[in-house]
C-alpha cells in the first residue's frame, strides 16, 4: 500500500520484523529474588515485551514509519497475533490468573509511539503525562501481580515510577539528544534557566543548563518524598522490600546526578549504592508485618 507521497506504508497483512528481546543493564532491579518465584516469570516476560518495543522505538537506523508499524504489530500480538514474547507473557500471566495485567503493555505502547515520532516535552506537565504512559504502568503491573489495590499504595507507586523515569531521562539526556533528537528535559525549564536546547549537544553542562537540571532534580526529589511511604503501604513483603531497595537506589542516583555532569560522561549509581540498596531491601524484608500481611 502507498500513501499520498508514494511511500510504502505497512498494513495489517504486511510482514513486520519485530526485534528480539534483549537483556540490558538497568538502573533499578527487575524481577529480583525479593519477589516470589511464582511471579518472576511474569515480570521477566513483561520486561522482554516492553524492552523489545523500547528498542524498536529507539533504533536510530529505522525510519519513523517502520518503527510505528512495528509497534502496531506488537499491539496486534496483544490482540492475539502470534509473537513469542507476548505469547510467553500471556502464558505466564494465565498461570497465576492475572491476565488483565496485559493491559499495561498496551498503555506503554503510547509512550513508545511518542518516542518513535520524536515528540518532545514542552513543560513539566508534558513530562508527567509521558511518564503516565512510559513508567507508571510498570509499577502498576507489579502491584496487580501482587494483588495490591489500595489507593495510597498505587499513588505512591505512581510517584516512584515517575521519579525513576525522570532520573533515567536526566542521566541520558545528552545521548538522547545527540543520537535520537529526543528532548525529555522540559523546554520551559531550559528556557527559564537561561539555557538553550542546543546546549544539550555540548561536551559539558553550561551553568544555565546545570540550573535547569537542578530544577528537574529538585522536582524529582519531591516525587521520591511522596513515594517514600510505599514500602510500609504494601502487604506483600517481598514487593515492599524491593520498593525499599529501589527507593534507596533512586536517592543515590539522584545525589550522583546532582554532583555529576551527565554530558561529560555517564553518571551512574556506584557499587556502594547498590550494596546499601540491598541492605535496605533486606531490612524491610526482615521486619515483622502487621497481622494478615502476605509473605510474598
Amino acid at each position: 500500500m502507498l500513501d499520498d507521497m508514494g511511500k510504502k506504508v505497512a498494513t495489517p497483512g504486511d510482514s513486520v520484523k519485530l526485534p528480539v528481546p534483549r537483556r540490558a543493564p538497568e538502573n533499578f532491579p527487575v524481577a529480583s529474588r525479593l519477589l516470589p518465584a511464582s511471579l518472576r516469570p511474569s515480570v521477566a516476560a513483561f520486561y522482554d515485551v516492553v524492552r523489545a518495543a523500547d528498542d524498536l522505538a529507539d533504533d536510530p537506523a529505522l525510519p519513523r514509519d517502520e518503527k510505528l508499524a512495528g509497534l502496531d504489530a506488537i499491539e496486534d500480538a496483544l490482540d492475539g497475533a502470534p509473537w513469542s514474547p507476548v505469547d510467553r507473557l500471556r502464558a505466564a500471566l494465565g498461570t497465576i490468573g492475572r491476565q488483565g495485567a496485559m493491559g499495561h503493555v498496551r498503555t506503554m505502547l503510547g509512550a513508545f509511539r511518542a518516542d518513535a515520532r520524536g515528540e518532545t516535552c514542552a513543560d513539566w506537565d508534558d513530562l508527567l503525562a509521558y511518564c503516565d504512559l512510559s513508567a507508571v504502568p510498570v509499577g502498576r503491573f507489579l502491584l496487580d501481580l501482587h494483588g495490591e489495590t489500595s489507593f495510597p499504595a498505587r499513588t505512591a507507586s505512581d510517584d516512584l515510577s515517575t521519579a525513576l523515569q525522570i532520573l533515567n531521562h536526566i542521566q541520558d539526556m545528552g545521548a538522547d539528544r545527540r543520537a535520537l533528537g529526543r528532548l525529555y528535559l522540559p523546554e520551559t525549564l531550559i528556557v527559564e534557566a537561561g539555557a538553550d536546547t542546543s546546549d544539550l549537544r555540548r561536551p559539558a553542562l553550561t551553568p544555565a543548563l546545570r540550573g535547569a537540571v537542578d530544577d528537574a532534580l529538585a522536582r524529582t526529589d519531591a516525587l521520591l518524598d511522596r513515594a517514600s511511604p510505599l514500602p510500609a503501604l504494601l502487604s506483600a513483603r517481598g514487593l515492599a522490600a524491593e520498593a525499599a531497595a529501589i527507593l534507596s537506589l533512586a536517592r543515590a542516583l539522584l545525589r550522583r546526578l546532582k554532583a555529576g555532569d551527565m554530558l561529560a560522561g555517564r553518571v551512574t549509581a556506584r557499587r556502594s549504592d547498590w550494596a546499601r540498596a540491598g541492605l535496605a531491601g533486606l531490612a524491610r524484608l526482615a521486619r515483622p508485618g502487621p497481622l494478615g500481611t502476605r509473605a510474598a
